[in-house]
């Protein structure tokens, strides 16, 4: 029992190393997506993300090195969030610095019109900015009046017609005021 105990939490590397391969890990992939632009961060297609998850499966045995004990585990785990922390931490305090990081929003349709160049850019097909068109309820490219790729890969998609609910509510305002105007010309006759 002891040396079970003793091979779960005993560390085979320093823990100066165990903290280290974390954070220059973390601090490689952030740089690496982030010069590799945002489409890895959208996930748009089965490509993407096995390129994602072999990402992690990749770089795995850089994290923990020749350790596979549960006190690595943990000290592998709070060094990748502690510098996370700290990095956000920091780009909070320096916008500039965030904007530079983070990068652009790219417009893809603007005024209903596709921006094949920032298609181009982001490495998109038409079929793809439809697929995330489709996830938002739209059927056709002519619907959207703009869509813009965010920094975090999120897309940002306003279309052209407003949204049911919003028609819908404009109805019901009309209608009550419509009512309400027959209500006082019923009233202004007996008064």
């Amino acid at each position: 029992m002891w040396t079970l105990a003793s091979n779960m939490f005993q560390l085979p590397v320093p823990v100066l190393e165990k903290i280290l391969r974390p954070v220059i890990v973390y601090l490689f992939l952030v740089a690496f997506l982030r010069i590799f632009g945002k489409r890895e961060l959208a996930q748009l297609n089965p490509f993407d993300l096995v390129v994602l998850l072999s990402l992690s499966n990749t770089v795995q045995n850089a994290i923990i090195g020749n350790d596979n004990s549960v006190t690595g585990g943990f000290i592998g785990a709070f060094a990748l969030m502690a510098v996370n922390y700290l990095v956000i931490r920091f780009l909070f305090k320096h916008r500039r610095l965030d904007q530079i990081m983070e990068g652009s929003p790219t417009a893809l349709i603007v005024d209903g019109k596709v921006q094949r160049r920032a298609l181009a850019k982001e490495l998109l097909t038409e079929a793809e900015l439809l697929t995330v068109l489709h996830r938002q309820g739209f059927t056709r490219l002519e619907d959207v009046e703009r869509c813009v790729l965010e920094p975090g890969g999120v897309f940002s998609i306003q279309g052209k017609m407003p949204p049911l609910a919003e028609t819908r509510h404009a109805e019901l305002v009309a209608r009550i005021e419509q009512l309400s105007r027959q209500i006082e010309a019923l009233r202004s006759p007996a008064a």
